[in-house]
């Protein structure tokens, strides 16, 4: 499956589940784990050849292309326990790889399962050897997706996550002009964070949604699923800007769950009230993550342009 965006980001001191359901894996493109440079020591130049193009406080120069998937996924190994260093609930990988081939001894991966992380496994790209096993789960087509729930998964509720990257997607695809969401879902989501972004009503660009299951609003910009199995880019026809968001929040937004439940036939007896439970209202204004923001743009050629770098220097 494609790596979860939810990496993007973590909540402070809070234990969090598993990033990838049982049976599942991803690979990590980008470098992950010890030695680390500040960015002082690396400069713009070194930072931009490694995909980095803003300040960040430190690189990564450990291995890329590390396959992630669930603790629970994991046998044969045993951790290292000079390496099991962990803030106070588990175990953060900060000292490298912790686990160990039962085997013969070989450091393998590092296990995380520490606070403010998300719990996961990364195995060394160079310890891994593919080998035939049962058949992959089939590739579903777009308008398979919505049916087979496929587009739901456990992480909603770190929703402000995925919320943070589609955001810099969409100042990006803005370039500097304002926008204007569509009035429901999307505003709820995204038109604070524009609106302190991107100020300006006149000449602004309409955010709305797009996919499968939906027509083509009349917009400039579409936000439009990302496959959760392979990572394509679900595409508009009607010429509108596709921005990429995660496919669970995406289904949030175009299906609201509490906005499309089926009408109730009939009514109560005489003399009864109906004691269902209104739908959840958080006690504060809705706020995409800033740091899976600022990550996102950190990560995307377009920030070295002065207004979005300007963006991305500052809080919204």
């Amino acid at each position: 499956m494609t790596l979860p965006v939810h990496l993007r980001d973590t909540y402070w001191e809070q234990l969090h589940p598993p990033l990838l359901e049982a049976g599942a894996y991803a690979v990590d493109p980008e470098p992950y784990g010890p030695p680390w440079r500040l960015w002082e020591e690396v400069g713009a130049l070194e930072a931009a050849g490694r995909g980095v193009f803003a300040p960040v406080a430190c690189l990564s120069y450990g291995p890329r292309g590390t396959v992630v998937l669930a603790p629970g996924d994991m046998c044969g190994t045993g951790l290292i326990a000079e390496r099991t260093e962990g803030y106070c609930r588990g175990i953060n990988g900060s000292g490298g790889p912790n686990l160990a081939c039962l085997g013969c001894g070989v450091p393998v991966g590092t296990r995380i399962d520490d606070c403010g992380q998300w719990q996961v496994v990364r195995l060394l790209p160079q310890a891994v050897l593919r080998l035939p096993g049962p058949p992959e789960r089939p590739v579903m087509d777009w308008a398979e997706l919505p049916a087979e729930g496929a587009l739901w998964q456990g992480l909603s509720g770190y929703r402000d996550i995925p919320a943070g990257v589609a955001l810099a997607h969409v100042v990006v695809a803005a370039r500097g002009e304002p926008v204007q969401a569509a009035a429901g879902p999307v505003a709820e989501i995204f038109g604070r964070a524009l609106a302190a972004l991107l100020p300006g009503r006149e000449c602004a660009k309409r955010l709305d949604l797009a996919g499968p299951g939906l027509g083509e609003p009349a917009a400039e910009l579409a936000l439009v699923p990302v496959h959760p199995q392979t990572g394509e880019v679900w595409q508009p026809s009607g010429g509108a800007e596709a921005v990429p968001v995660e496919a669970a929040l995406w289904a949030e937004l175009a299906f609201p769950p509490h906005r499309t439940r089926l009408p109730v036939v009939g009514g109560l007896p005489e003399g009864e009230e109906r004691d269902d439970p209104l739908p959840p209202h958080p006690p504060t204004a809705f706020r995409p993550s800033g740091a899976a923001f600022r990550y996102t743009l950190a990560r995307m050629p377009a920030v070295r342009e002065p207004w979005l770098r300007a963006i991305h220097d500052r809080d919204y």
